[in-house]
């Protein structure tokens, strides 16, 4: 997902607002510092989701025959290899793997 700096500086504040609200967290720093904080996080998470999602392309278009983006396969296989991306950098799961693993629970 891409976002502007600004959305994610936006997103930091609402955060930060949020937690400033609950009695369940105490800040050790200032307001501001846990704010940046936030930034960067958000920062670099989405640099890693989109350095999945280009490894993800790049493994479908290596692949020997022609897999039309928009297809079910190459849909099937973005998702897979996605998600593997994303395990191989220590990235939370995808959603959508949450969504399977957490249906089959019992």
């Amino acid at each position: 997902m891409r976002l502007s700096r600004e959305k994610i500086v936006r997103i930091s504040h609402q955060l930060t607002d949020v937690l400033v609200a609950s009695d369940d967290v105490e800040f050790v720093d200032d307001r501001d510092t846990i704010r940046r904080q936030i930034v960067e996080i958000l920062t670099a998470t989405l640099r890693e989701e989109e350095k999945a999602e280009l490894e993800a392309r790049k493994r479908i278009t290596s692949q020997k025959k022609e897999i039309i983006e928009g297809s079910e396969e190459w849909d099937l296989l973005y998702r897979k290899y996605y998600s593997e991306e994303l395990r191989r950098m220590g990235v939370a799961a995808a959603p959508e793997e949450h969504k399977r693993n957490s249906s089959h629970a019992y």
